[in-house]
């Protein structure tokens, strides 16, 4: 399986690296921790963030997770998200990728994982 990604601040990971886990504030409330495959990532960063500064993609390998995935289409947009249940173990985590805005607020996705 490809690997999935996760939006986050970048205060929120510096916490998790202190923390040793990492646990996005819809885990909580949702019960899982929303993540998307690399060509869901604009959209989904556009959606949620635009404008947001202070951001970084975490690159998730799945099979190096501690908790379950599932590919769901929750909100019947006719595209499955990857939702991770439980906390982000931080061994899963391969990289942190810096994710600015473009001037106009809108993101696109980082040409190193456009490869």
């Amino acid at each position: 399986m490809k690997n999935i990604f996760h939006i986050t601040q970048v205060a929120a990971w510096e916490t998790a690296k202190k923390e040793g886990a990492y646990a996005a504030p819809s885990l909580e409330k949702q019960g899982f921790i929303h993540c998307s495959m690399a060509h869901q990532i604009p959209p989904v960063a556009n959606y949620n963030f635009k404008g947001q500064q202070g951001l970084v993609l975490l690159e998730i390998a799945v099979d190096k997770l501690n908790h379950e995935v599932r590919f769901e289409d929750l909100y019947a947009e006719g595209q499955e998200y990857p939702h991770l249940y439980g906390p982000l173990n931080l061994t899963a985590v391969l990289r942190v990728v810096p994710f600015p805005p473009q001037a106009d607020g809108t993101f696109l996705l980082p040409k190193e994982l456009a490869e």
